[in-house]
This record gives structure tokens, sequence and C-alpha cells, in this order.
């Protein structure tokens, strides 16, 4: 477990692409995180350090999901905050998505723990003050 505390929005996003630059093909990456915790900062980070430079990252709580095509690697940004069973998660599309050779981020991931697999990243994200996030990353050992 690695624990991290920023104290701006600019701190999130840069420790998000520190983070990015760990992740590999395959990868799920799964939020813990209120509204307005910085799941999306997190992510603005995350995608440039996985190499997608010119992304416009953003919730994607209208779209279900949003794409960031890279080069050489997708990412897949879903939020699952509206999905309460298995019929919800399928009716997004979310079983045809690529996630083996790319990477998926999903916020709201407790609202479908039981489908995700034993090797994902867990990412929580506590907001401790007005501009300060505690940062907790739980990589599972299968």
């Amino acid at each position: 477990m690695e624990k991290i505390i920023t104290h701006s929005r600019e701190e999130t996003v840069k420790q998000g692409e520190i983070f990015g630059r760990t992740l590999r093909r395959g990868d799920i990456v799964a939020y813990i995180g209120g509204l307005g915790a910085g799941k999306t900062a997190f992510t603005s980070g995350l995608v440039i350090g996985a190499g997608i430079e010119d992304a416009e990252v953003s919730s994607p709580t209208f779209a279900l999901v949003n794409e960031y095509i890279g080069e050489n690697i997708n990412i897949y940004h879903f939020d699952m905050y509206r999905i309460v069973n298995e019929e919800g998660l399928e009716s997004t599309g979310f079983f045809d998505y690529d996630f083996e050779n790319n990477i998926a981020v999903i916020e709201w991931s407790e609202n479908i723990s039981d489908f995700l697999p034993k090797h994902t990243i867990y990412v929580t994200i506590n907001q401790i003050g007005e501009n300060d996030r505690e940062i907790i990353i739980r990589r599972q050992i299968c």
C-alpha cells in the first residue's frame, strides 16, 4: 500500500501522472472516493503518465465512458455511479471493451466490485481539507 498527500489540484494531477507511468496493458484501476474527491484530476495526470499527452480528460458521468486514444494504448474511463447490477453494467457495453490490451479506469467502482478481476489496482482518494487529498494505492497480489 502506498499513501500520498497532495495539497492542490496540480499536485493531485502530478501524482496521477507518476502513477500512470507504472501502468501496463491489462491494468484496471478502480477508484474509491466521493464527489469532488479528485478522481478526475488524478485521471488527468494518469492519462499523461500513460503516454496520451493531448487528451481532454473529463468526468464520464453522463457519457458513462470516455475513451482516450493513444498511439500505443487506449484508456477507458468509466463512471459506474448509476450502475447497480449486472444488467446495468452490461448495458454500458463494459464487457465489450478490450481490457487485455488497454487500461481501464473506473469511478464508483464499488458499484461493480463483484465484476472486477483479482488483479485490480484500487485507488482511494479522500478529501482531507479544502485542497488536500489523501491518495491510497493498493495493488492486489495475485
